[in-house]
């Protein structure tokens, strides 16, 4: 046997026990008595599911963590890491110097992306706030979309947006931006209701069980895949809602140049991750749209258009001294 022969036989060997690991974490998770009582979720407060993976965020991850903790509305912090090489040592250090507030630490027993939208029995709330662990946004704003999210539970609700779109040329769908309309929340930010845990990873029958197959080969797509679950079931589509402040770290275009220590902190958030490859990331989940498309046999996913905004302050800009600055902060 040849290296290259080899190591395609690791990949699937390692592909099919994480497969396995899945299944029967999810088999758990969809267990009745695995389930909260629906009856008793509290409408008031949101469970934060933070994603983990890689240790060089480590730092940022406890720093994201503890600022969730510390808001009134968030019940719960649940990071899931999903690195199964990660050693026993590095998380318990990890779980010891997670010491403020309602956090927990969960190993999971697959790397599946998948893995982020099991359902909980530690879910004690009507919503849940899906995030990765490198993505930073001020506590008002994130109120703010909670508070909106409530008025609007049959949808998703985020602050990172992107569009599907028709490539008629090629008869295949195509992942987008578009400046005037959106129809996909990333999980960079997302909140949605708690019971589409349940239909995504429990429900759709066969046809939701080979869509989740597609995000496992390509170790992608999971939030496109989410989208296509609440749209079908809402038919409607999501809401873009604008942040005071909203930091990714992740973005490759981060610069680290001022030696300034919180930075250094986060320097590890942008050395890696899948979005990274700009035009291979939009190939490929070009193709999940298509193929979440063809075995659903429909189209769910729905265009919105604008986005909410906690404020309308005043438009146009003033000199204050040597500066322009909108005309309302000259206003005693």
């Amino acid at each position: 046997m040849n290296f290259k022969s080899l190591t395609i036989l690791v990949l699937l060997l390692s592909f099919s026990t994480a497969v396995y690991s899945l299944h029967n974490e999810t088999t758990a998770a969809c267990a009745a008595e695995s389930l909260p009582d629906r009856r008793n979720l509290r409408s008031d407060q949101i469970t934060v599911l933070i994603n983990g993976y890689y240790e060089s965020r480590i730092p940022l991850l406890q720093s994201l963590a503890a600022r969730y903790a510390a808001s009134p509305f968030v019940h719960t912090v649940l990071i899931l890491w999903g690195n199964p090489s990660t050693s026993t040592k590095t998380l318990t250090k990890l779980a010891q110097n997670l010491t403020t507030g309602p956090i927990t630490l969960i190993r999971q027993s697959s790397n599946s992306l998948n893995s982020r939208f099991l359902p909980r029995k530690s879910i004690q709330t009507s919503a849940v706030l899906i995030c990765d662990d490198d993505v930073e946004i001020d506590t008002p704003s994130l109120e703010f979309a909670f508070r909106i999210w409530g008025r609007n539970p049959e949808r998703l609700v985020g602050f990172f947006v992107r569009s599907h779109d028709l490539d008629l040329s090629r008869r295949e769908w195509i992942y987008t931006v578009h400046q005037d309309k959106y129809s996909i929340v990333l999980t960079k930010l997302m909140i949605l209701k708690a019971e589409y845990l349940f239909e995504y990873s429990c429900g759709g029958g066969a046809a939701m069980a080979d869509m989740r197959r597609v995000v496992d080969l390509e170790r992608n797509c999971e939030d496109i895949l989410m989208n296509f679950v609440v749209a079908d079931m809402s038919n409607a589509g999501p809401i873009m809602v604008a942040a005071q402040r909203i930091r990714d770290w992740g973005d490759p275009r981060n610069e680290y140049d001022d030696g300034n220590e919180r930075l250094r902190l986060k320097e590890g958030a942008s050395e890696i991750g899948l979005s990274n490859r700009k035009g291979e990331h939009r190939k490929r989940r070009g193709r999940c749209i298509t193929e979440f498309h063809r075995r659903l046999g429909r189209m769910p996913l729905r265009y919105s258009y604008g986005k909410s905004v906690n404020s309308i302050g005043e438009q146009a800009l003033c000199r204050k001294g040597r500066k322009l600055v909108p005309c309302d902060q000259n206003v005693l």
